[in-house]
């Protein structure tokens, strides 16, 4: 695109200063020495883990790799991506400590590339997008599984914004059960639920929150 195709087009620009915002933001925050949502994994993620064979697993926004490395740790292969480079550094040097490999890649959502019908499982966890871009991706996640595979989620629902815990504080991305239900409608949904809970990941998300949760899986004839 040129420089004056850009000009005339508002939309682009704004998304890529905000992209550009957003990377330096996540950098930033990955860049301290701790792990900043902690090292183990999300509790959700884990509990649901546990009722799946392992394969091949996609994390989309996989942060510091805390999922990742654990899932890789139960026999999964996985694969991660997140745009931020501070995230990989800490993903790898998480794996390394834990003896395991991950296929970390920094890209964004919008150029990850992934074959359809690869993956076992997607997992969703705090993967917070604009309206437009959360329903690409979201169709994307069910191109992208096996028939058979499961979708795992976890996010924070428009009530968190009366909470101190964490997550986004724009309501277009946080995300309810009737949104996730449109979003998902060609699988099986298997759990949907809105709830409140105790986070204790790490600085960032510490304290009561309300979160949504979601498992679902593909069926065969999608």
């Amino acid at each position: 695109m040129s420089l004056n195709q850009a000009r005339l087009n508002p939309i682009f620009v704004l998304i890529n200063i905000k992209s550009i915002t957003m990377k330096d933001f996540w950098n930033d925050r990955y860049s301290k020495d701790q792990m900043v949502y902690g090292a183990d994994p999300n509790e959700f993620f884990r509990e649901q883990l546990q009722h799946l064979q392992p394969g091949k697993l996609l994390l989309p926004a996989e942060g510091e790799g805390r999922n990742a490395v654990y899932a890789a740790l139960k026999g999964w292969q996985v694969t991660a991506y997140d745009f931020s480079k501070a995230g990989y550094k800490k993903a790898t040097a998480l794996a390394e400590q834990r003896g395991v490999t991950i296929n970390y890649q920094v890209t964004d959502a919008m150029n990850f590339d992934c074959k359809p019908e690869s993956q076992d499982a997607v997992a969703l966890i705090y993967a917070h997008f604009p309206h437009a871009l959360r329903q690409e991706l979201h169709q994307m996640v069910i191109k992208w599984l096996k028939p058979g595979g499961t979708v795992i989620l976890e996010a924070f629902h428009p009530n968190q914004l009366s909470y101190s815990s964490g997550g986004p504080k724009d309501e277009n991305m946080l995300y309810s059960a009737e949104k996730l239900q449109d979003d998902f409608n060609m699988l099986e949904i298997r759990q949907l639920s809105e709830v409140e809970i105790q986070l204790s990941e790490g600085t960032y998300h510490s304290g009561a929150g309300y979160v949504t949760r979601m498992v679902a899986q593909k069926k065969a004839n999608i």
